[in-house]
């Protein structure tokens, strides 16, 4: 369904907010299914743009299509703005502000002249990587995982913050342990060395040369095999949590016209009248 607070009621600007938002409609599907391929084919482009025999090679080929793609970028946020009520609640929205990230960078060139901005240009190109961020008003499960993850967020930090704690504490003992002759030179360069340990990261730039050390080293590694499973854990029970929720919202929804968050003892639907499952 259209969002009435933001649908126009009638008119050209009805049709293009139904093509544009509306993804129940044919042509929605079809703008949905042309924008996700050219925002593909938009990161596609920077990725061999970043290779230097590439760009070399294919240079003019790449500047073409990086503007065919700013332009059409530029049309839809233009679009998206004179089609609803209210422009600034998208403008100031997170999709908005994506939107707008991946369309701009190409403009910047006009105002961007002279050697001296080669560096800052080039930097200012990667802001073009926001478009992949579009992707993601195309999987329909992100909401519910967005909403999985603000709901353990409280959990998740706390959890966060206790593996600082045991970081700190192990770090500090490898210190004593080892000491700057086998390469942990400070608490912090070994707090370093017990994190990139506890993620079973392994980077292998300092190691302990010590019985003990590795005997801690050892316990430290099999700590971590647990410790990743933990915040996998909370978010996939808020995830069951939020698909139950959902579950019994379609059950108590209208068969007929959709409306939801119908009273469980309700027989009736109280927009239409329809009966209820």
């Amino acid at each position: 369904m259209l969002d009435p607070e933001i649908e126009p009621k009638k008119g050209w600007k009805f049709k293009i907010h139904e093509i544009i938002y509306g993804t129940h409609t044919p042509a929605g599907k079809l703008f949905d299914i042309i924008l996700l391929v050219v925002i593909v084919y938009s990161i596609f482009i920077v990725m061999l743009e970043s290779i230097p025999s590439m760009d070399t090679k294919y240079h003019t080929f790449f500047d073409i299509s990086e503007w065919v793609v700013t332009i059409l970028f530029t049309i839809e946020y233009i679009l998206r703005l004179i089609c609803i009520r209210k422009p600034k609640d998208y403008i100031f929205s997170f999709f908005g502000i994506v939107d707008l990230l991946s369309t701009i960078p190409k403009y910047l060139s006009f105002f961007i002249g002279g050697s001296q901005y080669i560096t800052a240009f080039r930097a200012l190109r990667l802001l073009r990587v926001f478009r992949i961020l579009k992707l993601v008003r195309f999987v329909g499960e992100s909401n519910n995982l967005l909403r999985a993850l603000r709901a353990s967020r409280t959990k998740i930090f706390i959890f966060v913050f206790f593996v600082l704690v045991i970081s700190v504490i192990l770090g500090t003992i490898m210190y004593l342990i080892e000491g700057p002759e086998h390469g942990f030179n400070s608490i912090p360069h070994s707090v370093y060395w017990t994190i990139v340990t506890l993620t079973t990261v392994g980077y292998g730039d300092i190691s302990p040369e010590t019985g003990f050390g590795q005997f801690i080293a050892t316990l430290i590694m099999i700590i971590g095999y647990g410790i990743i499973a933990v915040p996998t854990g909370i978010v996939t029970v808020e995830i069951a949590k939020g698909n139950k929720n959902q579950k019994n919202d379609d059950e108590l929804a209208c068969p007929s016209c959709a409306t939801e968050k119908h009273q469980e003892n309700a027989k009736h639907c109280y927009n239409c009248g329809s009966p209820l499952k």
